[in-house]
C-alpha cells in the first residue's frame, strides 16, 4: 500500500507532463499552419503586383494572387492521403513533424521567389509551386493534429484540448494579422509593396522550424501503438472501401468542416474586404482591427471547449451551431446599411464561428476508428476546405468585380447551416454515440467536473 501510495503521485506527474507535450506539440503546429498559410491571404493585395504583375484597373494582379490562394488549397486531398496514410501507419508524430518541416521550407521558398521584373512570369510559376508544397503538408497536418488530440487528451478535459489545439490556428491567424500591421507600421504600404512582404514568408520559415523541434520531443499516441499492434495483424482497408464503410461519419466531417471553413474564410479573413467594398472602413483600419477580433474568437473558443466538458458536447452543439444560421444575415444586414459599425459585426461573427471551430477536432476526430481516422478525416476535410474554403476569396473577389457582393451573405449563411444538420448525421454513427453517450453519463454523474 505505502509503495502504490507513493507510485501513484509520480506516474499522475508523469502523464500529465507527457500530456502537456502532446497539447503542446498539437498547438504549436496549429499555429504555425495557420500563420504560414493566412499571411499568404492578408500580404497579397501587398505583393500581388510583385509576383503576378499588374492588370487592367490594377485587378488581375490580386486576382492572380487569389487564384494561387485557391490552387493551394487543391493540392491539399493529395497531401491528406499520403501524410494520412502515414500518419495512420508509421504514427501521428512522424506525420507532423515532416507536414510542418515541408511547411516551413515552402514559405522560404515564397519569401525568396523573385519578382516578376527579374524573371518575368516565372515568378508567378514558383509562388504557385511554392503553394501547392505548402498545400500538400497542410493537407496532412490538421488531421494528423485531430487525431492526435482525440487520441491523447484526458477524457474529462477533451474539447478543452480540443478548443486549445485548434485555438493554435486561431492565434495563427492573430499572429498574420498582427505581423501586416507591425509592417504597416514600420515599412508602410509603399514599403511592403516594394518588397518587405517578404519578410513574412521569412518570419513563418523560422516559426516552422521551431514548430518541427517541439514536435520531435512529443510522445507519440499510446492509442496508436494499440491500434498498429492490432492492426498489424489484419491488413488496412482499401480507402474507398474505408469511406465506403464511414459514409455517414464522411458526410458529417463534411457539413461540419463546410459550415467551419466557409465561417472562418469570410469572418476572419475576407471581412476587411468585403467592409471596404461597402466603403464601411478603410481595408487597413479593418484589417488592424482583427487582431481584437481574433483575440476574442480565442477567448469563445476556449470558453466553448470548457462548456462542452461541463454540461456536454450535444447540449453545447446544439446552441453554438444553430446560432449562426438566423444570425448571419442580419449583421451583414446591419454591417451595409450603416447601423451596425464594423467592429461590433466583427466581433459578433468572429463569436459565432468560434463556437463552431471550438470542439471541432475531437467532434470529427471521433467519427472514424483509431486505425483510419487520420487519412478518412483528412481527404474530406482537406477536399471540403480546397472546394469551399480555398476558393471563397477567389470567389468573394469575383463577386465583387462584377458588383454582385449582396450574393455572399446567402451564400455565407447556407453554408454555415452544415454542422447544424451534421448534428443529425453524427447520430448514425456508432462510435460517436457511444464516445459522446459516455461522456454525457460522466458530465451527470459529475456535476462539479470542469
Amino acid at each position: 500500500m505505502t509503495e502504490s501510495s507513493a507510485v501513484a503521485p509520480l506516474r499522475e506527474q508523469a502523464e500529465t507532463g507527457g500530456r502537456r507535450r502532446e497539447l503542446a506539440a498539437a498547438t504549436v503546429g496549429s499555429v504555425v499552419e495557420s500563420f504560414d498559410w493566412n499571411v499568404y491571404a492578408v500580404l497579397a493585395p501587398y505583393f500581388a503586383a510583385d509576383l503576378f504583375g499588374h492588370g487592367k484597373h490594377g485587378v488581375s494582379g490580386v486576382l492572380g494572387a487569389y487564384v494561387t490562394f485557391a490552387v493551394g488549397f487543391g493540392a491539399r486531398p493529395v497531401g491528406s492521403y499520403l501524410i494520412g496514410r502515414l500518419s495512420d501507419g508509421r504514427g501521428r508524430r512522424f506525420a507532423l513533424s515532416l507536414g510542418m518541416a515541408v511547411i516551413a521550407a515552402a514559405s522560404l521558398g515564397l519569401a525568396a521567389v523573385p519578382g516578376q521584373r527579374s524573371i518575368g512570369v516565372w515568378a508567378a510559376v514558383l509562388a504557385v509551386l511554392a503553394r501547392v508544397v505548402q498545400g500538400l503538408a497542410f493537407g496532412g497536418e490538421a488531421p494528423s493534429v485531430a487525431a492526435y488530440v482525440t487520441e491523447t487528451a484526458p477524457a474529462r478535459h477533451r474539447f478543452a484540448f480540443s478548443s486549445v489545439s485548434y485555438g493554435g490556428i486561431i492565434l495563427g491567424s492573430l499572429l498574420s494579422f498582427g505581423v501586416l500591421t507591425l509592417l504597416l507600421h514600420t515599412l508602410g504600404k509603399s514599403g511592403l509593396e516594394s518588397g518587405g512582404w517578404r519578410w513574412g514568408f521569412v518570419i513563418a520559415a523560422l516559426l516552422g522550424l521551431a514548430a518541427v523541434w517541439v514536435r520531435r520531443r512529443a510522445p507519440e499516441s499510446a492509442e496508436f501503438h494499440r491500434a498498429r499492434e492490432r492492426s498489424a495483424r489484419t491488413a488496412r482497408p482499401p480507402f474507398l472501401r474505408t469511406l465506403r464503410e464511414h459514409r455517414w461519419a464522411v458526410f458529417t466531417v463534411f457539413l461540419n468542416t463546410l459550415g467551419g471553413t466557409v465561417g472562418y474564410y469570410f469572418a476572419l479573413v475576407y471581412l476587411p474586404q468585403y467592409a471596404a467594398a461597402y466603403h464601411v472602413i478603410d481595408k487597413e483600419d479593418a484589417a488592424s482591427f482583427m487582431t481584437v477580433v481574433l483575440g476574442v474568437v480565442l477567448v469563445t473558443m476556449l470558453l466553448t471547449g470548457a462548456a462542452a466538458d461541463r454540461f456536454g458536447l450535444l447540449p453545447v452543439a446544439r446552441i453554438a451551431f444553430v446560432l449562426p444560421i438566423p444570425l448571419v444575415g442580419v449583421l451583414l444586414a446591419g454591417l451595409r446599411q450603416g447601423w451596425l459599425p464594423f467592429q461590433a459585426v466583427a466581433v459578433l461573427l468572429g463569436m459565432l464561428v468560434a463556437t463552431v471551430l471550438g470542439t471541432l477536432n475531437v467532434f470529427t476526430g471521433l467519427l472514424f476508428p483509431t486505425e483510419v481516422r487520420a487519412v478518412g478525416l483528412g481527404v474530406v476535410n482537406a477536399t471540403t476546405i480546397a472546394a469551399f474554403g480555398g476558393t471563397f476569396p477567389l470567389l468573394a473577389e469575383w463577386l465583387g468585380d462584377r458588383h454582385w457582393l449582396g450574393v455572399i451573405p446567402v451564400y455565407v449563411t447556407v453554408c454555415t447551416a452544415g454542422p447544424a444538420l451534421g448534428l443529425l448525421t453524427a447520430m448514425r454513427v456508432p462510435s460517436f454515440v457511444a464516445a459522446t453517450g459516455r461522456a454525457e453519463a460522466s458530465v451527470q454523474r459529475t456535476p462539479g467536473t470542469a
